[in-house]
């Protein structure tokens, strides 16, 4: 089978609207959480989440697109100029690519345009809706001619984006997959998050003893996959491959997580086979941490289980304190947050962490980022329904 190469990283979210401003912020333990000012948050658990404040929303002239679209369109540009797919000025690719294609995830796809419609009872409001518009737009503007996927899997959808675009690579049915989740901040959304009671009244504080809930936020992450052989006949810069993911369901209970964390160990084991990768060869993992009460002690549970005495060895951070809890595009935004770590050899922190927990007494790299060489890594997530994913990145060597 085919070998997959990750060749381009695109990201727009509460931290910043490019991979570096993300990257620089998330590194130096800064946060994008903040007062939500784009609908009235009267009401809701709680009146911050990770809204996207320095956008540029001028590139696009097609006043009809979804703003989620629009932050997935967006992220897929970055990262295909940063694959040097495109030209940096560019609207679309040098020519049409028949082997090119997109795997997208989202929660909510394009809910603005319903709430903004319910609201004004205007026909013009009505952008979209529909959850596949994001692909198809970013297909068609593009010129993207190979498989256009679009998936739905809660809060693993960005992994399971990942993990099916690293499917058709492997298989040989595309040369080059753009590939992650998107989603956008809206009333209904947060409403019906808010009555379930995942939404903390105060700070998302992973890991910490006194965490009582996650903040939710937008934007979009976006990697370019690449089959590793058609990435070094272009002579191409390889951040790493993906050698491995998984996906399975908890099969236990709407939003909490089975006893012990057994679902997210299977599906941890089953990633680790699926890339022939043994648990002692894992140097960092970027945890799905929530800050929820019974998600970050089962993940912890999890982790130990599957990696043994490794799990006390290496960091195991999350960054939702940081970006907010981002939705479909949580876990590939965590999968690039996993790549740079791996690029610059320092694991991004937990913020907001005050109060060890003995129930999750990992390293979760407290406050502050830490220098750490990576040379294979997990990145974790789990969603409402049930859904777990998980994806192994390793480091590409020269003489592989």
């Amino acid at each position: 089978m085919n070998r997959v190469a990750i060749t381009g990283l695109g990201v727009v979210c509460p931290l910043g609207s490019n991979v570096e401003a993300f990257w620089r912020r998330l590194i130096a333990g800064k946060s994008g959480i903040g007062p939500i000012t784009k609908i009235d948050p009267t009401g809701l658990r709680n009146e911050e989440g990770g809204e996207i404040v320095d956008f540029d929303w001028s590139i696009f002239s097609d006043d009809l697109v979804d703003e989620a679209t629009q932050y997935a369109f967006a992220a897929s540009v970055e990262a295909l100029r940063d694959a040097q797919l495109i030209l940096p000025q560019s609207p679309t690719l040098p020519v049409g690519r028949p082997r090119t294609g997109v795997a997208f995830s989202t929660n909510f796809g394009g809910a603005a345009s319903w709430e903004s419609f319910v609201e004004s009872g205007e026909v013009e409001a009505f952008r979209e809706f529909g959850f596949h518009r994001a692909a198809a737009y970013t297909s068609q503007v593009l010129g993207l001619a190979g498989p256009s996927i679009t998936l739905s899997n809660s809060c693993s959808s960005g992994v399971s984006a990942i993990g099916c675009a690293f499917d058709q690579i492997r298989l040989g049915r595309a040369d080059v997959m753009v590939a992650g989740g998107h989603d956008g901040l809206g009333l209904s959304s947060l409403a019906g998050l808010s009555i379930l009671r995942t939404i903390t009244a105060e700070k998302c504080r992973p890991f910490d003893k006194n965490r009582s809930g996650t903040i939710f936020g937008e934007g979009a992450g976006i990697v370019v996959l690449e089959d590793l052989a058609h990435a070094r006949q272009r002579n191409a810069r390889i951040y790493g491959e993906v050698s491995g993911y998984a996906l399975n369901n908890n099969a236990y209970h709407l939003t909490a997580p089975d006893k012990g964390g057994a679902g997210m160990a299977q599906v941890l084991r089953r990633a680790l086979k699926n890339a022939s990768t043994p648990p002692e060869s894992i140097d960092y993992i970027n945890a799905h941490g929530t800050g929820t009460q019974y998600h970050d002690p089962a993940e912890t549970q999890a982790i130990k289980e599957v990696l043994g005495p490794r799990a006390y060895e290496i960091p195991v951070s999350s960054i939702k304190g940081a970006t907010s809890h981002t939705m479909a595009a949580a876990g590939a935004i965590e999968a690039i947050a996993t790549v740079l770590a791996m690029r610059d050899s320092v694991v991004p922190p937990t913020v907001n962490y005050e109060t060890p927990d003995p129930d999750c007494d990992l390293d979760v790299v407290p406050n502050e980022a830490k220098a750490w060489k990576v040379d294979a890594a997990l990145s974790i997530s789990a969603g409402i329904g049930g859904n777990n994913g998980a994806i192994v990145i390793s480091r590409w060597k020269q003489e592989d």
